[in-house]
């Protein structure tokens, strides 16, 4: 397990299930990992998991944990959209937020609210470009107060924003809008299923081997519901109990079940996060 950190009042040793569902709710995958690490690290081994066994994907819906731009870069060079909300600036209050400084795609620079011009200086190891001001124009601006306390600013831009740019243009796309809003339904609604009624949120079991088979055993329970709930839907007009609807569930072939359940799924297929 990892220490887990959730605000101030929620501090814990706990595990995280990366768990990817359908359209339709249905669960793809899942990967349990230790609860210190960060959802967008853990984001690619799932990924490429669900990648490979789904060849029909085109949106990846997710929340603001996974909008980064290496994975922006993953899912477009797949030749898919990633779908992800609005990321609050994490400035402090008082200070002007990134998007108020210009960047200047032509001449590779940003400009200030004030006007004055951060040019790039250097690359660091975790693939952000360093922008920075000078000295001399900072010293006596009458918005150093509103920019930064040290003697310059400094700016940062991953190699892949543009990526990241695509994203967030795409997401005032009424039919990207009308994609995200179906998150609650689906990756929301398993989570939410699986915890009240199968006790996912918490464990008594060490090791991640331990919680990993567990975690499986549990999404395997609440795909087998929702098809015996399919097929009691189908059975209804001959009046069939539920015992014999979930008997005849076992009874058929897996592979026949997925024919018949994928002809109700959306034209747009996608998966969430």
């Amino acid at each position: 397990s990892g220490y887990y950190v959730k605000g101030e009042h929620e501090k814990c040793f706990a595990y995280s299930a990366q768990t990817v569902c359908d359209n339709n709710g249905f669960v793809l995958g899942s990967v349990v990992v230790p609860g210190n690490v960060h959802d967008s690290q853990s984001f690619h081994p799932l990924y490429e998991e669900t990648i490979k066994n789904n060849k029909n994907i085109k949106n990846v819906v997710a929340d603001s944990a996974y909008k980064t731009p290496i994975i922006a870069k993953t899912v477009h060079e797949d030749h898919k959209e990633l779908i992800a909300p609005y990321k609050r600036p994490m400035t402090k209050d008082g200070y002007f937020k990134k998007y108020e400084y210009e960047y200047h795609s032509d001449g590779d620079f940003f400009s200030c609210p004030a006007g004055v011009v951060l040019t790039y200086r250097t690359t660091n190891r975790n693939g952000y470009r360093e922008y920075r001001s000078d000295e001399a124009s900072c010293k006596d601006c009458p918005l150093k107060d509103r920019c930064t306390l040290s003697k310059v600013k400094t700016l940062t831009r991953h190699i892949h924003q543009k990526h990241l740019d695509n994203v967030e243009k795409i997401r005032l796309f009424p039919e990207v809008k009308k994609i995200y809003s179906r998150r609650k339904e689906t990756i929301e609604r398993v989570f939410g299923d699986t915890k009240y009624k199968q006790s996912l949120g918490i464990t008594t079991l060490r090791g991640l081997e331990k919680n990993q088979n567990r975690v499986l055993l549990i999404f395997a329970c609440h795909n087998l519901k929702k098809m015996a709930t399919w097929l009691i839907k189908t059975k209804t007009k001959t009046k069939e109990s539920k015992e014999n609807a979930i008997i005849s569930l076992l009874k058929i072939k897996i592979d026949k079940i997925i024919t018949k359940t994928s002809k109700k799924r959306s034209k747009t297929k996608c998966f969430s996060f």
